[in-house]
């Protein structure tokens, strides 16, 4: 009803009824081959969970992948995702949807990623015997499982077979209530992902263009707060590139963007310059500024960055994901909300992060690492290094799946 309600004004909202107006169409009751079902709550956790997909359909090339997700901002970027054979909105939580679509899909083996809980699937796959494991998960002794009236809660986690969980902490606190027995730490496979995009890279055309010889900061997933912090800085420092890849894409807070960089200049804009061979040389001298507007590159953009900035240290919501700009070996900056995030402490321990409070204290922490190159490559390889140091969470998954002939006939 809410989500009704909040249809009225709001997209997301919207693209979440339409995708559910119509059951998923598939029918594998009769399937010959392995069915393998992965849940993602949205873009995030796909990508977790995509490591262990693509290992899958490595090892069993005959099996069918079916992806479901709960959010539009997962489905409607990935719904054309060539790695599986289905994608999905996940029908509504109900007796009667959950008993339809596993019947139908009629899944060997589940994955659900990281944070997705949701009481009469989880029932009916438990009840059908159903290898189900959760990946990359975390657990704090704050969750409503822990709480006095997490009885519904802990229900749930009965119904999976195998906990993988991101740290040992996780590990201890899940143990209160479930059998160490079912509980492996196997480290985050966002790691993984990270590493196979590095591996895969594909340049984002039109960006060496824009950024020239200069140097350049990446600012990623930015929302109000922390683009409130880069307007003194950008508007002050002509002779350094900056790409803002903005969380929400309306045009509402594209607008608004852009309208706190004066000069700048949208990705859409700046690749129909380049189309119709204006003087893309000028233009760059007109243009510091690059606001991205659109979804899906970047991870890809961090590439190019001198010295990187991730967003959401600066709201309630928490940092995004800083193992993307790691990965390339360069410095990542965020803001102060970072508790939830285990590697943005390591990260920090190691030098390869640094978190800011206030404006003042990017500019002096940005002024110090554009002037000096041995601090500035010193802290990038530890930022790398840290994410090749952990990674391996999906061959632990994958061994357990072997051993334990989930996908085996």
């Amino acid at each position: 009803m809410g989500v009704h309600v909040l249809s009225l004004w709001n997209v997301k909202a919207k693209f979440w009824i339409k995708g559910r107006k119509d059951f998923p169409e598939v029918d594998y009751t009769s399937a010959k081959h392995n069915i393998v079902w992965m849940h993602c709550a949205s873009l995030g956790e796909f990508e977790q969970g995509r490591p262990l997909l693509e290992e899958i359909k490595l090892y069993y090339p005959e099996c069918k992948i079916v992806v479901t997700f709960f959010s539009p901002s997962g489905y409607e970027i990935m719904k054309g995702f060539k790695g599986s054979d289905h994608v999905f909105y996940l029908p509504q939580d109900s007796p009667g949807n959950a008993k339809r679509f596993i019947e139908q899909t009629n899944p060997s083996l589940v994955l659900w990623v990281k944070y997705e809980y949701w009481f009469y699937y989880l029932n009916e796959l438990k009840k059908k015997n159903i290898p189900t494991l959760l990946v990359s998960g975390v657990y704090r002794e704050n969750m409503t499982f822990f709480k006095w009236y997490g009885y519904l809660w802990k229900k749930m986690l009965a119904s999976f077979t195998h906990f993988f969980v991101q740290n040992q902490q996780s590990k201890n606190t899940l143990e209160k209530l479930i059998n160490g027995s079912k509980i492996t730490c196997s480290g985050d496979t966002r790691f993984d992902r990270v590493i196979s995009i590095v591996e895969k890279f594909e340049h984002v055309p039109g960006i060496e263009k824009f950024c020239g010889n200069n140097q350049v900061i990446v600012a990623g997933s930015t929302w109000e707060d922390d683009e409130a912090e880069w307007t003194h800085y950008i508007k002050n420092h002509h002779d350094i590139k900056f790409i803002i890849a903005p969380h929400e894409i309306d045009k509402e807070n594209l607008a608004y963007v852009k309208k706190q960089f004066p000069g700048s200049v949208f990705y859409s804009e700046w690749m129909q310059i380049i189309k119709e061979k204006s003087d893309a040389g000028s233009q760059k001298s007109l243009h510091h500024c690059l606001i991205i507007d659109n979804i899906g590159m970047l991870s890809r953009l961090y590439y190019y960055a001198t010295i990187c900035f991730v967003g959401g240290g600066f709201g309630d919501d928490g940092l995004h994901n800083i193992l993307e700009a790691a990965v390339y070996g360069k410095p990542v900056i965020f803001g102060p909300e970072f508790e939830k995030n285990f590697e943005a402490i390591e990260m920090m321990e190691t030098d390869g992060a640094i978190s800011i409070e206030n404006a003042l204290e990017l500019e002096k922490t940005l002024n110090k690492l554009l002037n000096d190159d041995d601090e500035l490559k010193r802290r990038g390889e530890a930022a790398k290094n840290y994410v090749y140091t952990q990674s391996g969470a999906t061959k632990k998954i994958m061994d357990f799946i072997q051993k334990n002939l989930l996908l085996t006939n």
